[in-house]
């Protein structure tokens, strides 16, 4: 997706944004972070979609990786992350991770699954959490599946987010419409308080897989499923962030409350972190997102 040229100047001293359509780009000096304008409106999270941009680590992984077992320098990524909490008011001991294992699993998380060192492995897998508590930002690993930002508030106004994590394997096993069903369950959010954001990861322009990848995607619950399915080449190519964002829809989400990174992480391999374009060496970005304290 073409980024526009115009940059303007926020109130705080050396940070820029430029716009991509319903995503901005913020540069911190040189930590660039992608924040969605309707989450940013409503007001009651901090998150972002990260990028290659502004860390510490050299070699293959530079700058900006935050994979915690890829091989990179462990001082490098600690520092990398401490980085990115004091830019977005985090901080580190606070964050939650898991262990993605590219299926369906949901987990409502609390300030108990905390870890006291960040390199420690999270005693559970899931590829999506969820918590009502604040100032307890949860964490997703990308480099190509799509990442999903959620937020959803009950009848009193009390919040709930969700990062979603969502490979072909979890978007097939439609990951992102059991968030949006065990936010409701669990924490009775209004479909029409929800927002999504779902940032880069691969596009259909790069995502060529085999036949089986489409048979599966088109029992998936959406209208038109084979309007995601194309053919380059002779080869399949499938359109996961259009499919994730058909099925917040067909899981009561307003259509006006989802925003999508049309950005490709293959095809933008410098700024991003992508699986296929590095064949496997490389780290990873993130998908962050906290309920704010004090609203």
């Amino acid at each position: 997706m073409r980024e526009r040229e115009k940059v303007q100047k926020l109130l705080r001293p050396k940070r820029l944004i430029v716009k991509q359509m319903s995503i901005t780009e913020y540069r911190y000096g040189s930590l660039v972070l992608l924040k969605s304008d309707l989450l940013q409106k409503a007001g009651k999270t901090t998150h972002a979609f990260t990028t290659r941009y502004g860390g510490v680590s050299k070699g293959i992984f530079k700058s900006m990786n935050l994979a915690l077992n890829r091989g990179d320098s462990s001082l490098n990524v600690e520092e990398n992350y401490q980085i990115l909490c004091e830019n977005l008011g985090f901080k580190l001991s606070d964050l939650v991770f898991s262990s993605q294992v590219h299926e369906d699993g949901v987990r409502s998380v609390t300030g108990g699954d905390r870890k006291e060192n960040l390199f420690d492995s999270p005693p559970y897998s899931a590829d999506a959490l969820i918590t009502s508590e604040k100032e307890l930002p949860l964490v997703v690993f990308t480099a190509d599946c799509i990442p999903i930002l959620l937020y959803g508030e009950d009848g009193d106004g009390n919040g709930t987010v969700g990062a979603v994590h969502a490979g072909w394997r979890g978007t097939a096993l439609n990951i992102a419409g059991k968030v949006v069903r065990k936010m409701r369950e669990e924490f009775h959010c209004l479909f029409e308080s929800m927002i999504a954001a779902i940032g880069p990861g691969i596009g259909s322009c790069c995502f060529e897989t085999g036949s089986e990848v489409a048979e599966k995607i088109l029992k998936l619950p959406i209208q038109s499923a084979s309007d995601y399915i194309g053919e380059k080449n002779g080869k399949t190519h499938i359109d996961l962030k259009g499919i994730n964002r058909a099925l917040l829809i067909a899981s009561g989400l307003k259509r006006e409350c989802i925003e999508v990174s049309e950005e490709c992480t293959k095809c933008y391999g410098h700024k991003y972190w992508s699986h296929r374009g590095t064949k496997g060496n490389r780290g990873a970005q993130i998908a962050v997102i906290s309920l704010t304290a004090g609203v």
